[in-house]
């Protein structure tokens, strides 16, 4: 007969959802992972070598890995398969504003590190985790599936444990049993939901346009971004040195309109908002667009329950840190959990759930209102703001060991790091 009691039961299999079971499952926990999306097999990406009409069909959502996150996944197991397939570094990073001459520049070499972080599709992730998981003994899969209904249960008394536990049922009919239940769905999550946590959104009116792009002139492992009245633009570095993956926020009615120009129109459109930096956008691929939200619930956990990545919150896309949040997320959640476990205590209880909330819940806050404060400030032309941002921007860059700092804290290396990202 199959398993259907378990440690922890994990819904959702994506980034956040399969590193946190390869912590757990590597940790020696019986792990189930839900997942409604039929599986997917963990076959690589296209080959760099190949053609430039491959190389555009490159996974339209890419990551910025910071450092930390490079050590999560070099601790679980997971980083030495993703870079088996297809990484690209970047080493510095080009900031600038649009409405005046403000700037600011990023360099690894600055703090003798070899790159700033990783360029990474999302599709080399997911065939990473999955070969990794495939690895494990311990994890049960159920997919597709979803979770209909849970509610605490009380254990038979005779259990020597004489502890609460969760009663999952399966849109299959089936019912298990866990000492946790974990959802890792994203932003739209069902447990949440059902389990009465609120949150607070914010839409902002606006959309990313993410597609892979080729320039006339190499990106040189930089990452560059150039903030625009109406949103920035952001081009990162792939492996193909004329190759990049852009993210430009805008206005919806504008993101509505770019979606739906040809390819020429659209590539005259970038490198006119780009300031023609990196010279002409020669090629183009395909094209989406996702809306431009906040979101940060008031909870993260409840007896028997914990949220973590983007079903905890959601963040501006202005620095890339939304994925890796959800990566310390896991990390630090793993942690908690595999503590309380070797010390023979209740992990799924309120006051051990507590600890990862903690750690958590600030520091995401915090960047959540950066990031917001960032897209008002460089979002507002009055001629006063205008000119003490860029006077800001200049400041900050020559003020090298602020700088320093910074980067210090963007890229991972300093902060109340999970013991994965250390």
């Amino acid at each position: 007969m199959q398993q259907t009691n378990f440690d922890v039961i994990i819904v959702g299999s994506g980034t956040v959802g399969a590193t946190l079971a390869c912590a757990l499952l590597q940790g020696g926990m019986q792990v189930a992972l839900i997942e409604a999306k039929p599986k997917i097999s963990p076959t690589s990406p296209l080959e760099q070598k190949e053609s430039n009409e491959a190389i555009l069909k490159t996974d339209l959502r890419t990551f910025a890995l910071t450092r930390a996150s490079e050590r999560i996944f070099a601790n679980l197991g997971i980083w030495e398969k993703i870079t088996a397939q297809r990484i690209s570094p970047y080493r510095e990073m080009h900031v600038w504003d649009a409405s005046g001459s403000g700037e600011i520049h990023f360099d690894s070499a600055a703090l003798h590190e070899a790159t700033l972080g990783h360029i990474v599709e999302q599709t080399v992730i997911q065939a990473a985790l999955i070969a990794r998981l495939t690895e494990f003994d311990n994890l049960t899969t159920y997919c597709p599936a979803t979770v209909q209904r849970f509610n605490l249960k009380e254990e038979d008394r005779k259990n020597r444990l004489n502890e609460t536990t969760m009663q999952v049922g399966l849109n299959t009919g089936e019912y298990l049993t866990t000492r946790l239940l974990i959802s890792a769905e994203g932003a739209n999550s069902s447990i949440r939901t059902q389990a009465g946590i609120q949150y607070q959104l914010h839409d902002h009116g606006q959309q990313a346009i993410v597609a892979t792009i080729q320039t006339e002139q190499p990106h040189q492992e930089t990452a560059w971004q150039r903030f625009l009245p109406t949103g920035p633009l952001a081009f990162l570095p792939l492996s193909d040195s004329h190759t990049s993956s852009i993210v430009w926020s805008i206005d919806t009615p504008l993101a509505q309109h770019l979606m739906t120009v040809e390819s020429e129109d659209f590539q005259h459109e970038l490198e006119n908002a780009f300031a023609f930096k990196l010279g002409k956008v020669i090629n183009s691929g395909k094209r989406g667009a996702f809306p431009l939200q906040s979101r940060h619930v008031r909870n993260y956990v409840q007896p028997r329950l914990a949220l973590v990545g983007d079903a905890a919150h959601s963040v501006l896309p202005l620095a890339g840190q939304g994925l890796n949040l959800g990566l310390l997320d896991a990390a630090t959640l793993s942690e908690v959990i595999l503590n309380a476990h070797a010390r023979h205590r209740d992990f799924g209880s309120y006051r051990e759930l507590r600890r990862y909330e903690r750690w958590r819940k600030g520091d995401n806050f915090i960047m959540l209102k950066t990031m917001e404060g960032f897209k008002q400030l460089f979002g507002r032309q009055s001629h006063l703001l205008t000119l003490a941002r860029n006077v800001g921007l200049n400041l900050t860059d020559s003020a090298t060991p602020l700088k320093q700092v910074i980067m210090q804290y963007a890229m991972g290396l300093k902060g109340d790091l999970p013991f994965l990202a250390q």
